[in-house]
């Protein structure tokens, strides 16, 4: 993780751990890299304005080629950020 300052408030980088989806588990899969950045803004009443930069992996299929990539909403309906990201930020920054 890693985070910056600027005059436009908060950076926040975050990337998704190597590790295959467990759904995936017994087949021979391969590194693609990462997928592009998402951007999710999240605008506090109080304090700077916060921006959570997010990369997720994917991978292949080795028999097959084709490509997977965890599926996780990465923001819940309603509201700036997921259940859990606001859990893990809690417990990072308190």
């Amino acid at each position: 993780m890693k985070m910056t300052q600027s005059p436009n408030g908060l950076h926040i980088y975050l990337e998704e751990r190597i590790g295959a989806p467990l759904v995936y588990n017994g087949v021979k899969l391969h590194s693609k890299g990462l997928l592009d950045e998402v951007r999710v803004p999240d605008f506090p009443i109080r304090g700077p304005k916060v921006t959570l930069v997010i990369k997720r992996r994917r991978w292949g299929i080795v028999e097959t080629g084709n490509p997977i990539s965890r599926d996780w909403n990465l923001v819940a309906d309603g509201t700036r950020i997921t259940q859990e990201f606001g859990i893990f930020f809690k417990k990072t920054f308190r």
